[in-house]
């Protein structure tokens, strides 16, 4: 089968694709013919390595245990494994390879073997391109939104960084929960997120949220290029700060720990801070998360926004687009 490899970390100008043995179906696992996978930051963290920590977090110290990057996967099933009982050959499905976001997942290859649990039927209403960009962007999300009672109807939700993959898919779910939602990004963003159902657009190149009369009962910090202090001027006084946070692709400058320390310091924070975090102490497991994803795609109440597509080929350029470029959701690569 075609793959892209991976034999050492660093830039993605170093990826190869090449003729490699098809995987088997263990047990508990099923064999899937990709024919779409995603790109998203915590693919690129895991191609050059860095931070270093990630390393020793399961992703191989020296190189790659697996050399077959992506996680994020929408195919049709080959085979089954013993012990699976979901799927069988022909079924559509989507999903992550791995439960560990940090490391490569094989997604990027024409056949790739993920455990049953990591996947879930992949509803009709939605192409092969649309479901592979969901999966990491929308965990994301849902494990970074409080409950519905704290965003339901009326309430006020500010997700800056609002035009990415996980931003495009919060924004959304916040509205099913019928939340108002003000949306910060670019300005070629805008009409875009208005199109999603933003009631509310902010250019964060000419006003800073942070500094304006609106309070909020929840604002969802994608970038984390806000501080807390900052944002909690315009917070209600029960209101939830929930940072997500972006390295911008080494921009940090911080190679061996990146933000690590910094988020930790906040996870620790909110439990003793009630503005900070989304205040959920415990999350669903990969299929339950998943199997919401479904529901929402297959009744139309999210729709995944695609904002490019490459060949396996073109595996390069996609990575440059990517890390360079303004994006408007997802970049996928699709796979023949």
């Amino acid at each position: 089968m075609k793959a892209i490899i991976q034999d050492r970390y660093g830039s993605p100008a170093h990826l190869q694709l090449r003729e490699v043995p098809e995987p088997a179906a263990g047990e508990g696992e099923v064999l899937v013919r990709v024919r779409a996978a995603s790109l998203h930051p915590d693919v690129w963290h895991a191609v050059v390595g860095r931070p270093y920590v990630l390393r020793l977090m399961g992703a191989g110290l020296f190189k790659p245990k697996n050399p077959i990057p992506g996680t994020d996967v929408a195919g049709v099933v080959e085979s089954a494994g013993g012990n699976v009982t979901r799927f069988q050959p022909g079924d559509e499905v989507f999903g992550l390879t791995s439960a560990d976001s940090w490391a490569n997942g094989g997604a990027f290859a024409q056949y790739v073997a993920v455990p049953e649990e990591c996947l879930a039927s992949k509803p009709g209403n939605v192409t092969f391109e649309q479901a592979a960009s969901v999966p990491a962007s929308g965990v994301i999300a849902l494990n970074n939104l409080p409950d519905a009672g704290r965003i339901g109807e009326g309430r006020e939700v500010l997700i800056n960084g609002a035009g990415g993959g996980v931003g495009t898919l919060a924004l959304q779910i916040a509205k099913v929960r019928e939340a108002r939602v003000t949306a910060v990004d670019a300005p070629g963003k805008l009409d875009m997120l208005r199109s999603l159902g933003a009631d509310h657009v902010i250019d964060y190149t000419r006003e800073d949220y942070t500094r304006g009369d609106r309070r909020y009962d929840l604002i969802i910090d994608v970038p984390g290029n806000r501080p807390l202090s900052a944002c909690r001027r315009v917070l209600t006084t029960e209101g939830r700060y929930v940072p997500i946070g972006h390295e911008h692709y080494g921009r940090s400058g911080q190679r061996i720990f990146g933000l690590i320390p910094y988020y930790l310091v906040l996870m620790i924070r909110s439990r003793f801070d009630e503005q900070l975090g989304s205040g959920n102490r415990s999350l669903p497991g990969t299929r339950e998360v998943m199997a919401v994803l479904r529901e929402l795609l297959e009744a139309g109440k999210i729709t995944p926004v695609i904002d490019s597509a490459y060949p396996l080929s073109e595996v390069h350029e996609a990575f440059r687009h990517l890390v360079e470029d303004e994006l408007h959701g997802k970049v996928v690569l699709t796979v023949g």
